[in-house]
């Protein structure tokens, strides 16, 4: 829409791109605080989430220039590459998890990042679904990511195209709110699986979205599916993973990841937060 709009020299998707990374780590730290974790583990858990904006973009950009091979025949990185969102949330959460299990390895010697985990998982759904939301305005800014060309009235003429096209960015970007909303109610009221609502809920929405999307980002080995509706497939199925492995888990370790608070009140005789009777001793905090 205005690509060339700029405000201190940064344009209008740096600048979304910007406030949703801060958007995000401020999810994160009110979060745990809500829960009353370290704020060790809290810093230590953005310091990595720095770490997975910085590669988890740098991997968006390699993404969308494997996309880009299908159109102009050879692989290529430059200023005009382009980036896709699914290449950063791989790269992102592979930088996250594997500095989270491997440095947390060090600095957490008693385990308490491993007790935190599950929390966590919840915690980053919220977390990427508002720095998305961020995101896909910065995209309906910078003329991508856009719909098919329509002349309903809801339509937003792109500059570069000069037609009205169906403003799919907007739409998801308002759909991403609402998901970000819904999660932290449920995150404050203890549901325990937000991960896998945030996986299965955007894998739908964003296979469905396709549909309504004009911007070509090539073809894959399923010939009636475009890269996007294939990831979405892919992560759809692991949601359903992560749902199974957190039951499991649950089910072996009902007390393994209760809030620092609750442990604190747990020790001293007073019950949990939420008003349950004084537990046995805490497995969590036995170490």
């Amino acid at each position: 829409m205005c690509p060339d709009f700029e405000i201190l020299g940064m344009d209008l998707y740096s600048i979304l791109l910007v406030v949703g990374v801060i958007a995000a780590m401020a999810i994160l730290r009110v979060l745990s605080d809500k829960r009353g974790f370290t704020a060790r583990w809290q810093n230590f858990c953005l310091c990595l989430t720095v770490a997975a904006v910085i590669l988890g973009y740098g991997a968006s950009v390699v993404f969308q220039g494997l996309y880009n091979i299908a159109e102009i025949g050879h692989f290529e990185l430059t200023n005009s590459t382009g980036a896709t969102f699914y290449g950063g949330l791989i790269g992102g959460a592979a930088t996250f998890l594997i500095g989270y299990f491997a440095v947390g390895h060090f600095l957490f010697p008693d385990g308490y990042h491993l007790r935190r985990f599950r929390s966590l998982l919840s915690i980053a759904a919220c977390s990427i679904t508002g720095a998305h939301a961020f995101g896909r305005l910065g995209c309906l800014t910078a003329g991508c990511c856009y719909g098919a060309r329509t002349d309903a009235w809801y339509g937003i003429t792109m500059q570069h195209l000069g037609y009205k096209v169906i403003p799919t960015q907007l739409f998801e970007s308002v759909f991403l709110f609402i998901l970000c909303a819904l999660l932290i109610v449920l995150f404050l009221r203890r549901f325990p699986y937000g991960m896998p609502v945030y996986m299965m809920s955007y894998a739908v929405w964003r296979f469905l979205i396709e549909y309504l999307r004009d911007d070509y980002r090539g073809t894959t080995l399923v010939s009636f599916l475009t890269p996007s509706q294939l990831i979405a497939v892919v992560m759809f199925v692991g949601g359903i993973g992560v749902l199974v492995w957190e039951l499991l888990a649950e089910k072996k370790a009902p007390q393994a990841d209760v809030d620092d608070r609750d442990a604190e009140a747990v020790r001293a005789g007073r019950g949990a937060s939420d008003g349950s009777a004084p537990a046995a001793d805490d497995p969590e905090e036995a170490q």
